[in-house]
């Protein structure tokens, strides 16, 4: 048994839509912890460091603009393998891609608002958790 702890965020058009609970209610039923939770408004510092992997690419300013464009919340979920759990339950990136069921699957209709983040590893759950829950 491997646990971990992954960095979660639903972005603007999920707060937006009031997906909110839908999606904690699916984080809990899969058997993850919530161990904590914040509604904020992302800086563009912030959010700029978060993204830093994408620096450069074409989308990076439109993405920044539009976490920055609302409120979001921000988690740590733990679990088993929670990481690679919630990557399968977000599906793909591309909402056009991913299938019935995920969080992407079902809610979003444009890979430039997809509803959600979460981590891509533990590295990077480790990096976002101490950049958001300091």
């Amino acid at each position: 048994m491997i646990l971990e702890k992954t960095f979660l965020m639903i972005k603007p058009d999920g707060v937006r839509r009031r997906l909110v609970g839908e999606i904690i209610k699916r984080i809990e039923d899969r058997g993850l912890n919530l161990e904590s939770m914040k509604l904020i408004t992302l800086k563009k510092e912030t959010a700029e460091e978060n993204y830093v992997q994408h620096k450069g690419k074409p989308f990076f300013n439109g993405l920044i603009d539009y976490v920055t464009s609302g409120p979001v919340v921000i988690m740590v979920a733990s679990g088993e393998n929670a990481v690679s759990v919630m990557r399968k339950m977000m599906g793909a990136t591309n909402p056009l891609d991913a299938d019935p069921g995920t969080i992407r699957g079902d809610f979003a209709l444009d890979i430039s608002e997809n509803i959600i983040h979460g981590s891509d590893s533990v590295e990077s759950a480790d990096r976002e958790i101490s950049l958001f829950f300091k």
